[in-house]
């Protein structure tokens, strides 16, 4: 089974699920592609969504009461990664860049081995539905410029906004 609920954040209302391995979903509520990333979780773990409760929503709200405090960097949650073995490479990828930096598609993709498939690197990061705690946001265009999120624009330049001020970085070296 996999327990949905939602959590209101100062980004907007998040969709929240995990099952016993760890949260499956954290993602924006009103995300145009929020049901087809619902429904390749179920159909990838087996699993249907019911709306319940389950403990490890308590340690997500805590530490993203944290990181929106500009307390918590780095999360420390069981996560249940539910994709296909790409994107799970890829969402491990975003994991890697640490918090007030950015990527563009180009580094992540050189990163992961293949260079050649930064719109397959791309696409995974659109498909990923773990939002904040997988920092999808982090990564950028080659020029630097804010180049798709599935939260959109404004809550991506946020985010950023929010890791730079809070990360003790001056800002040279960084993308954004």
């Amino acid at each position: 089974m996999i327990f949905l609920s939602s959590i209101d954040s100062p980004v907007g209302k998040m969709r929240i699920a995990a099952t016993d391995d760890g949260i499956c979903l954290f993602d924006f509520q009103y995300r145009k592609s929020i049901n087809g990333i619902m429904k390749r979780i179920e159909m990838l773990s087996g699993k249907k969504f019911t709306e319940g409760s389950h403990p490890y929503f308590k340690l997500l709200q805590q530490q993203i009461d944290e990181y929106f405090l500009g307390t918590r960097k780095e999360f420390d949650l069981p996560l249940h990664l539910v994709g296909t073995p790409f994107q799970k490479s890829v969402w491990e990828g975003l994991l890697k860049i640490p918090y007030g930096e950015t990527r563009s598609y180009k580094q992540q993709s050189i990163f992961l081995g293949n260079e050649k498939a930064i719109r397959a690197v791309a696409t995974a990061n659109g498909e990923n539905g773990i939002a904040i705690i997988i920092p999808c946001h982090r990564v950028i265009g080659t020029n630097g410029s804010l180049t798709g999120y599935g939260g959109g624009l404004p809550r991506k330049k946020w985010l950023l906004d929010h890791e730079r001020k809070h990360s003790g970085k001056n800002g040279q070296g960084e993308l954004f």
